[in-house]
């Protein structure tokens, strides 16, 4: 511990784990159609709350600099599959002014209250900046009601290197403070967050001007300002708190720590691994602290995968009929990639992780290589002649043939192979992504037949 984690904190040089470089700027402010919005009473306050959506709920905790808005982007892809509870923080965006109360344990119990109003009683939580320790806050008070946490590119006040971090003269304004502070800054709200959106940002314009207008224009509303210094001047009760409340015992969901390659970066897993069991980690290439409106597709990316990995299966009946009516694409994921075959995606994304299924169509007179798929697999042949084997070389010899109602397994990693006959097949296959195809032979791999 020391100086190292405090420039690790704010390298340029750590190395991404996804493969997005483009920022798409997120423009718009305007929730989906299917989003409501709701004024909540909770624990001696009002919250603003936005909710859509259905099936497992999701709560986004927004920080200082951004309000629940910043959230679009995720709310957007989470909605297809979640309940999606977005707040404004005490005090802050569009809820109730408010002139204490700010520990972060205290706004935990305002998430809390709001989730009890909208009678749901676990929920994935996910936090950037003082959202994060909100999130924290919430996680170690509530463990039985987190099912998965995610934290982004802050520290947590009493954990791990936090002193270490408060000398950090970036982190000028965590000690900003005074009678005359908000007489200082009246009128010049967005001079005063300028100075955070371009310092803390890759790039300052990929911190769009559309953001800065609209939250600007937010924290020049009456009361706005006071209630973002008074989540600062909660930092040295919030540190007493989480101490205390993390020596009662470590978190147990599974947690995703992101930072961006320019801020916190991988420091945000190692301050996590101080309190937490299972710690995922995701640093997002050429983003700064300002994820959601740097990077938003990688963002949303990193978090989505996370939560789908080990997400439940989701609950599909089709018909024969129906199926036909899916749309069938190459040969995608999983599959040999040769020519000719055809995949139909039934269920969740090879590509990602958590389960899948898919059916391929495959033609008369293929020959399949030797090749492995870094998943466990199980298959039923749904129609024609499927002349299955196992092992290194291409056998048809040492192949078995399987008509309809035929059953195999493809154990991960073990070399196999198949042949069709006089009739074109068709074959379903699930798995646990993601997936891959690796052949024994490299030459035999389409790509490297058409160099």
């Amino acid at each position: 511990m020391g100086m190292h984690y405090l420039l690790r904190m704010f390298a340029c040089t750590v190395a991404a784990l996804l493969p997005f470089a483009t920022p798409a700027l997120a423009d718009t402010f305007d929730f989906p159609a299917s989003f409501r919005t709701q004024e909540i009473a909770t624990n001696g306050t009002t919250l603003h709350v936005r909710i859509g959506g259905t099936g497992p709920a999701i709560v986004l905790i927004h920080g200082y600099g951004d309000t629940g808005d910043m959230w679009v982007p995720l709310a957007a892809d989470l909605a297809r599959d979640h309940t999606v509870i977005v707040p404004d923080l005490r005090g802050m965006g569009l809820s109730a002014s408010a002139a204490e109360s700010f520990t972060k344990k205290n706004q935990a119990e305002d998430i809390a209250g709001v989730m009890n109003v909208l009678h749901i009683e676990r929920a994935d939580v996910v936090g950037h900046d003082i959202g994060n320790m909100v999130a924290f806050a919430f996680a170690e008070a509530h463990q039985d009601r987190t099912t998965r946490l995610v934290m982004m590119d802050a520290p947590v006040p009493g954990i791990g290197p936090w002193d270490e971090i408060l000398k950090n003269p970036l982190l000028w304004h965590f000690r900003f403070g005074g009678p005359d502070m908000e007489r200082l800054v009246a009128g010049r709200e967005r001079i005063y967050l300028d100075r955070f959106w371009n310092e803390f940002s890759a790039k300052p314009e990929h911190f769009p001007e559309s953001s800065r207008r609209h939250y600007a224009a937010l924290y020049a509303q009456p009361g706005r300002m006071h209630a973002g210094f008074r989540q600062f001047a909660a930092f040295d009760q919030d540190a007493i708190d989480n101490r205390a409340s993390s020596a009662l015992g470590r978190l147990q969901m599974p947690v995703l720590a992101i930072g961006g390659d320019h801020s916190f970066g991988s420091t945000m897993a190692f301050v996590m691994r101080f309190a937490a069991d299972d710690v995922h980690q995701v640093v997002i290439a050429d983003a700064g602290h300002w994820l959601m409106e740097e990077q938003p597709r990688a963002t949303v990316a990193a978090i989505r995968a996370f939560l789908d990995a080990d997400a439940a299966l989701a609950q599909t009946r089709l018909t024969p009929a129906e199926v036909e009516t899916h749309a069938r694409i190459g040969a995608g994921a999983g599959t040999s990639g040769l020519s000719g075959i055809q995949t139909t995606v039934l269920s969740g994304d090879p590509n990602l992780p958590g389960p899948y299924a898919i059916e391929i169509h495959v033609p008369a007179h293929m020959r399949i290589a030797a090749h492995r798929h870094r998943d466990n697999r199980t298959a039923l042949v749904v129609s024609g002649e499927w002349h299955f084997g196992y092992g290194e070389q291409a056998n048809e010899a040492a192949t078995r043939t399987l008509g309809p109602g035929g059953f195999y397994t493809e154990p991960a990693g073990q070399p196999h192979f198949a042949f069709t006959g006089d009739l074109p097949t068709v074959v379903y296959i699930t798995g646990q992504g993601p997936t891959d195809t690796t052949y024994v032979v490299p030459a035999d791999a389409p790509s490297r037949k058409q160099e």
